[in-house]
């Protein structure tokens, strides 16, 4: 079976094999997945770069958490907002970078139906918007104070931004997995599913 990787094509093992998986290859396998961003081409870590700042100007201006003099907020920044925009900034930049095609990677069309490209980056993009709600201001985000009002958006909402933060984290770093270890899953260069040959 053929599934796309950035930009590769890669064969998994049938199902009925997974049985005879060792469990020590398995834990072995995990260290390699996150091995693999150290094998980037400076072209990757430039756009790694580049998606990271701009994920952090995106979330950072708007909630103030970084200081401008265009937006502005009642509530002061919390002490966990600054570590969460980094990491939140660094982990969209690495996810980012995974869909920068190296070269020597084949191009798959996008219209073919078998090939799902954007589950990891849709479940990235998600954990940047619930990142956004957990540093912003907690009484100056229109959907919280017309669901909650301003004394709830302080009294509900604000206690749970915290964990807001954890979530999309955790979520980001699934998604970052998902891309690294499709692509260290026995790439082979060129490759081409037999249902796109000639294409």
């Amino acid at each position: 079976m053929f599934t796309r990787s950035l930009g590769t094509w890669t064969v998994n093992a049938p199902l009925h094999s997974a049985t005879m998986i060792d469990p020590q290859e398995l834990a072995s396998a995990e260290p390699a997945t996150w091995a693999s961003i150290g094998k980037w081409s400076p072209r990757r870590w430039v756009m790694a770069a580049i998606g990271a700042g701009a994920v952090a100007l995106m979330v950072g201006l708007p909630t103030d958490v970084i200081p401008n003099p265009v937006f502005g907020r009642p509530v002061p920044v919390t002490w966990w907002s600054y570590p969460t925009l980094v990491v939140t900034a660094v982990l969209s930049g690495l996810l980012f970078a995974t869909y920068v095609r190296e070269p020597g990677e084949i191009d798959i069309p996008e219209n073919d139906v078998d090939v799902d490209l954007d589950r990891p980056g849709k479940l990235g993009g998600f954990a940047g918007l619930v990142s956004f709600f957990a540093v912003g201001c907690p009484v100056c985000n229109k959907i919280v104070l017309i669901a909650l009002g301003a004394t709830g958006a302080r009294q509900w909402f604000e206690p749970f931004q915290p964990l807001l933060a954890v979530g999309s984290i955790v979520l980001l770093a699934v998604a970052l997995r998902i891309r690294l270890k499709n692509a260290t899953s026995c790439p082979i260069p060129g490759a081409r599913p037999p249902h796109l040959n000639g294409v």
